[in-house]
């Protein structure tokens, strides 16, 4: 049992004692924060000064005279000196693990300045440098924009031009778009002849020869997933999920939900659990972007063993993350047809997996609703916190439907109000990011970051650009 776990058991025993021996014994805290500006969500008494922690429990809330009594001859104590104290924040859609890499990685794109394969030589230039302060990294992660739509893809070529010895691997800040160079492409396997998985074939960006361009779209994205995960040591991955907790931890992020991950995803936050360096807690969906799930028995062997194993306030799972289209294309791609789609949910909504879905467009949004409102009548109600993420596009007739269904909208600010438009397609009226309407035909929201398609992960920069719908993008990227 690591540390705080430990501490969380023998907390739970003090307060236990407490009750029995009555209110005029106080618990010695571990911590004790004083003279703040502490908000306690209690509508009763929304605010305090000072609070007591033990282990991972909060204990006690109140004045500086009521709190005091808690400290013991080991209590450290923090004066806050008027600072104001929140709920740690939990980001409810994001990508832990591409986050992690982004943030060891080169990253190319960020709200003060982009740097694209439109300025081919100062790309270059830049990985070039990074290459050279890592030469031990197995495989160079790199986040930049470039353009995902055939034919205006980048090519191997330029990546090549700066690195020949090692893979790289760029992440479209959407991630969903990755762009090789010729030592990844080999790494992934991919050569002249077509992958053995269609969906993964149609993902890959070849030239009239067939030759690969080194652009890997949607579910041809796993191809160079795989490898990575094979290439980069396990522990080399657990050090940088272990950098990207505290860099969250940073922006008062202490939960997360990983909209992406596999049975060996969650295994690496149970290893960081075990050791007691886990500093963000995390529930982990299994899925991949824009790829299929299959009842296979693989699957559900997998879906059932993290049930098994990972259930904790730490890492937790039984949640099944669904792609109903994708990300790229002037028109995000379908991934299911309704009948395949239909016929997923309802199985794994009987055997008690939580769903979330990804769906961008209005009508795949419609497509979800139905599906969801179909499986409530075969299953009956329950408390299932059914999800659509980013539902950037609802048409609306559909807007009444998520509070009648209890379906939670999860909604990313950054992308909000985009220059190319309200809609995907410019010739559709339909508005986008309808937040508002959503809160008062009684829907809940959640809104997140989806790190790293956004950067930074800052809470209280999306609050801003909630509020505003005023969004923090670099200019260099508006033609991206």
């Amino acid at each position: 049992m690591n540390d705080n776990r430990a501490g969380g058991v023998c907390t739970l025993i003090m307060a236990w004692v407490a009750a029995l021996i009555g209110p005029a014994t106080a618990f010695a805290a571990d911590t004790l924060l004083i003279h703040g500006h502490i908000y306690t969500g209690n509508s009763q008494a929304p605010w305090a000064t000072a609070l007591a922690v033990s282990g991972t429990r909060i204990e006690a809330v109140g004045s500086d005279a009521a709190i005091q009594k808690h400290r013991g001859g080991h209590t450290k104590v923090i004066d806050l000196h008027g600072q104001t104290v929140i709920p740690g924040v939990v980001d409810s859609h994001m990508h832990l693990l591409y986050g992690a890499f982004a943030l060891h990685g080169l990253n190319l794109s960020t709200p003060q300045a982009s740097i694209t394969p439109e300025k081919p030589q100062l790309f270059i230039a830049k990985l070039k440098e990074y290459a050279a302060a890592n030469p031990k990294d197995a495989v160079l992660f790199v986040r930049a924009d470039f353009n995902s739509v055939p034919p205006t893809t980048p090519t191997h070529a330029l990546l090549d031009e700066a690195v020949r010895d090692r893979p790289v691997v760029v992440h479209n800040t959407s991630e969903h778009a990755v762009w090789l160079n010729a030592a990844a492409l080999t790494m992934a396997g991919i050569t002249d002849l077509p992958v053995k998985d269609a969906d993964e074939e149609r993902g890959v960006i070849r030239d009239a020869s067939g030759h690969p361009s080194g652009v890997l779209l949607e579910a041809g994205m796993q191809l160079a997933a795989r490898a990575v995960a094979v290439r980069v040591p396990v522990e080399e991955q657990l050090s940088m999920i272990e950098a990207a907790t505290h860099y969250l931890n940073s922006f008062g992020i202490t939960s997360v939900v990983n909209a992406t991950g596999d049975l060996a995803e969650i295994g690496l936050y149970g290893t960081l659990r075990d050791r007691g360096t886990l500093t963000v807690r995390t529930r982990t969906s299994f899925g991949a972007v824009a790829v299929q799930h299959h009842l296979w028995p693989a699957f559900l062997a997998d879906l059932d063993q993290a049930r098994r194993l990972y259930h904790d306030d730490w890492v937790s799972a039984n949640l099944v993350k669904f792609f109903a289209d994708g990300g790229t294309g002037l028109i995000p791609p379908l991934v299911y047809t309704p009948h395949d789609y239909d016929a997923l949910v309802m199985e794994l909504d009987s055997r008690g997996y939580q769903l979330m879905t990804h769906a961008l467009r209005a009508d795949s949004v419609h497509m979800v609703l139905d599906t969801y409102e179909r499986m409530e009548k075969a299953h009956g109600p329950k408390d299932r916190r059914l999800r659509i993420e980013h539902a950037d596009l609802v048409d609306a007739e559909d807007i009444p439907r998520f509070a009648k269904l209890s379906v939670i909208a999860d909604m990313q600010p950054t992308f909000c109000c985009g220059e190319e438009g309200l809609n995907l397609d410019p010739t559709d009226m339909v508005p986008s990011d309808r937040w508002h309407s959503l809160q008062q035909s009684g829907a809940v929201l959640a809104f997140s970051s989806d790190w790293p398609c956004t950067w930074p992960p800052d809470p209280f920069v999306s609050i801003q650009e909630t509020a505003t719908r005023q969004i923090w993008k670099s200019a260099d990227t508006a033609n991206i």
